[in-house]
This record gives structure tokens, C-alpha cells and sequence, in this order.
């Protein structure tokens, strides 16, 4: 039987004086917001904007939602993302993604101004993350997985970490983020030979492709920790990870469930995010 590593004591964790450090700012005049940009609605997005929404007025932040069809064209949403860039109301946006494929996400990553990027999608805060210098924030789910590690006392140091994905949003900063902290990484993809057979030589296995179920018991052995990062649309209804739970959870020593795992502390670190980008406005 795994150890669980559930994300609310992590979340709480680090919501821990949030309330205090928002009142604080309220009592300046700043109520401390942030823009949520999505475009369409996938499960995965609805399901972390609900966490948001549900989440941030209890710590003091206001949440501006930014909806967009489906199929909106380029120019509409870089005009909301410039909108939000002139708002001086606005300390924070995050825009969900992959975006539709008629919109080019680089684009719009690239317009909204660096010190409102509160979940790294400018090239200015991926440098921050390459380097380990500068002022960007890191991807808010990649962090969650450093959180999660480091709540559950898995030093990350000297240990061999496969990550599967290879996106921007989560594959490349983990393993970056994950080699500042002196661990060895392979990232694997879909082209990775003997995917199965890589994945069951690692200590930790970090899992963020957005396939359910990929991962089964021929991933896995019985001494790794597993963090499953996907949000997926559940054949019986609800959301899935990428991981095959009930088949990998007895074979492994820990795992994080999802839901309940790293999506709920990916929403704290964005609200601590959040808060940081406020506190720095005022200076």
C-alpha cells in the first residue's frame, strides 16, 4: 500500500499568512487580482478555474474572469491580453492552456507583460527558470511538484527522475527546477525508446503528458514515487490523471491521487504568486 501524497496539507502549507500578507495590502488600497484567461472550456481548465474561484476570496484576492470562444480569432485575444497589461488593477493573469490551434500561444505569451506573468508563459520568466537568476516566477504546476516533494520530505537531490512531457508548461521547467536541486533527469516522450522500461528505472516519476491512463503497472516499481500531473476527462464522468491509480498505487511507494494531488496545491502557489506580484507593484 503507497503513502498518498494528498496536496491539501501542502496547499495549506503555503496559504499559511497569504490572508494576513493580502490584508495588509487592502489596507494600502491594493486589492490584490488576478486575470483568468481561458479560451473555450476544457475539463482541465474548468476544473482549475474552480479551484481558483473557490479558493482565492477566502485569502483576499480578486478573481476577473476573461472568457473567449473556442474559436476566437488572434486579434481578440491579443487585445485582452492587452487590456489586462494597462490595468494597473490587475497584478496577476493566467492564461490556460494549450490554446485552440488556430491561435498561436507563443504570440500571446509573449504580450502580456512580464511582471504580470504569474505562471511563466513570457520568454523573460522561462529565462528565470533556465537560469535560476532573475525575477520571473516559475510555472505554477511545475512548483507544485517541488512543493509537493519537499512537503513529504522527498529530496529530489541525487535521485534518478523520469519526467514524461515535454511542454513548456510543465515537462521542461520541472526538469530544470528539478536539476537545480542536483537530481539526475531523463525526459521522456513519445518517441522515447522503451518508454515502460525507462520510467521503471527512475526513483521519482513525474507523469504530465494529458493522456488518461497512460501509465500502468509496467511504469513502475515498487521503491519510486509517482506524481501524476495530468487532469483528463474520466471515461465514468468526472477527471483522471495520466496515471492508471488503482492498478499503479499497491505497487509503488507513494503516489499523489488525482484529483486531490497536485492541482489543488498548483492553486496555492498561483494565489502566493499572486500575492508577490501585488507586493511588488506597491514598491
Amino acid at each position: 500500500m503507497a503513502d498518498i501524497l494528498k496536496g491539501a496539507p501542502v496547499a495549506e502549507a503555503i496559504a499559511e499568512g497569504l490572508t494576513a500578507r493580502a490584508a495588509r495590502l487592502r489596507a494600502q488600497g491594493i486589492e490584490p487580482c488576478l486575470a483568468v484567461l481561458r479560451v473555450g472550456a476544457q475539463d482541465g481548465d474548468l476544473s482549475y478555474e474552480h479551484a481558483i474561484l473557490g479558493h482565492y476570496d477566502q485569502v483576499g484576492i480578486r478573481v476577473m474572469p476573461v472568457l473567449l470562444p473556442a474559436e476566437c480569432t488572434q486579434a481578440a485575444l491579443t487585445a485582452e491580453i492587452e487590456k489586462i497589461n494597462a490595468d494597473p488593477r490587475i497584478h496577476g493573469c493566467i492564461m490556460f492552456r494549450p490554446l485552440p490551434r488556430q491561435l498561436d500561444e507563443q504570440a500571446a505569451a509573449g504580450t502580456l507583460i512580464p511582471s504580470k506573468d504569474v505562471d511563466c508563459m513570457t520568454p523573460t520568466s522561462l529565462l528565470t527558470v533556465l537560469t535560476g537568476r532573475g525575477d520571473g516566477f516559475a510555472p505554477c504546476t511545475a512548483q507544485s511538484c517541488m512543493e509537493l516533494l519537499d512537503y513529504y520530505g522527498i529530496d529530489p537531490a541525487g535521485k534518478r527522475i523520469a519526467v514524461i512531457g515535454r511542454s513548456l508548461v510543465i515537462g521542461k521547467p520541472v526538469s530544470m527546477m528539478l536539476q537545480a536541486r542536483n537530481a539526475t533527469v531523463t525526459m521522456c516522450h513519445s518517441k522515447t525508446v522503451d518508454l515502460p522500461g525507462v520510467c521503471r528505472q527512475a526513483d521519482i516519476l513525474i507523469v504530465a503528458v494529458g493522456r488518461a491512463g497512460m501509465v500502468d503497472a509496467g511504469f513502475v516499481n515498487p521503491n519510486q514515487v509517482v506524481i501524476d500531473v495530468g487532469i483528463n476527462a474520466a471515461p465514468e464522468g468526472g477527471i483522471c490523471g495520466d496515471v492508471l491509480f488503482e492498478e499503479v498505487e499497491p505497487l509503488v511507494k507513494a503516489i499523489s491521487p488525482v484529483p486531490g494531488g497536485v492541482g489543488v496545491v498548483t492553486a496555492a502557489v498561483l494565489c502566493k504568486h499572486v500575492i508577490e506580484a501585488a507586493e511588488k507593484a506597491t514598491k
